[in-house]
Order: C-alpha cells, then structure tokens, then sequence
C-alpha cells in the first residue's frame, strides 16, 4: 500500500495540489460540500449535500480525472486541517465526521456513468486516506437509499460500511450528540450562521445547482482530430512515438464515439518491438475515460527517451467496438526549438 501510495502522490502531484492546482470553475461552481465545523473532539466535519448535485451535467463539463483530483484536493485539505487542528488543542486530530444530507436523491444520481466515477472516489480514498474517516452520519435518507446503497457498497471495505449511521427522524439530537449545536448550521439544527446571518452557511457549504449548458464541454468546443480508428471488443490499438531527445513533450487529445474507453501510456526500449504492453515500463496507469463526453486534452514530459506507446483498451468491453477520434503531437524540449 505504501508503494502504490507514493506513486499516487507522484502522477497527481498531491503535495502540491491544494497550492498549485485549481479545479476548473464548473467544479468549484456547482459541485455541493463543504469544510463546517468541528465534532466535540475537534475532528473537522465535512458536508455532502447530494440533492442539489447534477452528475449529467457535471460529467458533460468535465472531465472523469478533474473530479478525481478535486477529492484528493478535498482529502488534502482536510488533512492539513487536521494537523492545524492537532497543534491547537494539543492533542493528535487525524479523521473528520462526514455528513451526508441526501435530502432530494433520486434516479438522476444513479445515472450510470455517476456511480462508476463515485466509486472510483471511494476507492481512491480507501486506499490512499485508510483511517481519515472517523464517522459518517447520514440524514434525510429517502426511500430510493437502499437502492442507491446497493450500487455503491461494493466499493466500499467492511471498515468503513461500520462507519456509517442512518439516522431517522431524530437526525437532528444524534447530530448534537457528537456535534456542539455552535458548530452545526441553523440548516441542520444547531445555532451556526455565516457572518451576514446565512442558516445554510454557504461561505462554507457549497450547495450545488443545475449545470447550465454553456459549461457543457461537446457543445462549445470543436475539436479537430488528425485521425480515427475502430477499436474492437475485447481489444486494444497501440500507437508507438519513438522519443529521442529527454524533456520532450508528448501530448494526446482524443474522443471516443457512444462509450468511455480506457488509455494508458508506456515506454519500452527501441530493441524490444514486438513487446507486450503487461512487459513495458508503465508510465502513465490505464484509466477508463468518458471521452465520449469531454474529450481528453493532455501531456507527459518525457523524462527517459524511448518508444512511448499509447495503448487505448477495450478489453473490457465484450458487446461494443469504439471508435476513437485522436491526435498525437511530439513537441521537443525548449532548447532544440531555438
């Protein structure tokens, strides 16, 4: 767990994320939660108001990777909050309370694709951030609950399935049995506001809303692909760039036609053609991608010279070919472009 923990700070560059990266504004606009708040025992709490979310609207304005990094980001931050919270009260801070308000959920948020890239936040979670959950405390539950539950329990540890409370209708005495009701929003049943009298505490608290159509990512940008190919079930198509001069860069956009489709890149030497993918130097992990909603638009510094191959996998999918639209471009480094 530790080796795959370093190379996860490493690809998302998570020391420096809270400072050095900032979430594209459809995210930060309309993706609901928030840091209010501290339990009794001076744990941070956290909100995640669900009714409000628009997970099509979402996953139509950005891409499946930006919502991940935005909750390690998040994770991040409670992180730091809990050491600042460890050094005032002189005492070891290293979990925070989770609120769950799922007042409002229902079949939208059980839109296919939202429960895969929600289960792929679980895990990463449960991987990188094992023990930072001390407690989660769901309220409003309606009816469609156990449904949506059932979707999403398998990517969840038996440890962290015990973590978790259903309150009833007494939600609002539970919530004061482990939060003072001056650290809890008037929304929620405490006495906390925000400076100009807000019960909600949306200072803090982000609630969310409709995504307007203008942040949908396939209708505003038109995007030109040099090429195309069929990739068919069960399969995989490899594109290899041979990389002669270290710190070139190598930058891929794609789309994909009906359906998500996986992407990795690997590096092997020029002697080994003819070399598995499962026997190359992994430089960028296989990930599925919604390109089918936002095309993808990225980069790798080359730090090694060699053949690069871009790998897009299929493999997974036994009913549906894909067909992907792509352009691949190899920008050598600054001094041999002078």
């Amino acid at each position: 767990m530790i080796r795959k923990h370093v190379e996860f700070r490493r690809q998302f560059k998570v020391d420096t994320i809270v400072s050095d990266w900032k979430p594209p504004e459809v995210i930060e606009k309309f993706v609901s939660g928030g840091l209010c708040g501290y339990d009794r025992e001076g744990s941070p709490i956290w909100y995640d108001v669900i009714g409000p979310l628009d997970p099509k609207g979402l996953m139509m304005s950005a891409t499946k990777q930006d919502f991940l990094r935005s909750k390690i980001r998040h994770c991040e931050m409670l992180r730091q909050e809990c050491q600042r919270q460890s050094e005032k009260l002189g005492k070891n801070i290293e979990s925070i309370t989770l609120i769950y308000d799922c007042d409002g959920l229902g079949l939208k948020h059980l839109w296919k694709p939202a429960i895969e890239t929600y289960g792929e936040v679980l895990t990463m979670f449960e991987d990188n951030y094992p023990e930072g959950l001390k407690r989660v405390l769901l309220i409003k539950a309606p009816k469609l609950f156990p449904v949506a539950y059932n979707l999403i329990k398998r990517f969840m540890c038996e440890e962290t399935r015990r973590k978790i409370q259903v309150l009833g209708s007494d939600w609002v005495e539970v919530l004061h049995k482990y939060i003072d009701p001056d650290q809890l929003p008037v929304f929620y049943g405490g006495n906390l506001t925000d400076p100009d009298g807000d019960p909600c505490c949306r200072t803090m608290i982000n609630y969310g809303g409709v995504v307007p159509r203008s942040y949908y990512v396939q209708d505003s940008l038109k995007v030109e692909y040099d090429s195309s190919v069929t990739v068919g079930r069960g399969s995989s198509f490899q594109l290899e760039y041979d990389i002669t001069a270290p710190s070139s860069l190598l930058r891929w956009q794609f789309a994909s036609d009906g359906a998500d489709i996986g992407f990795g890149v690997y590096r092997r030497n020029k002697e080994a053609s003819g070399q598995k993918v499962a026997d190359m130097v992994q430089v960028l992990p296989s990930e599925r991608y919604n390109a089918h909603m936002v095309p993808e638009d990225s980069c790798l510094t080359c730090s090694e010279p060699g053949v690069y191959v871009l790998c897009f996998d299929n493999s997974y999918s036994y009913l549906q070919s894909k067909k992907v639209s792509y352009k691949v471009e190899i920008i050598p480094p600054p001094d041999e472009q002078m």
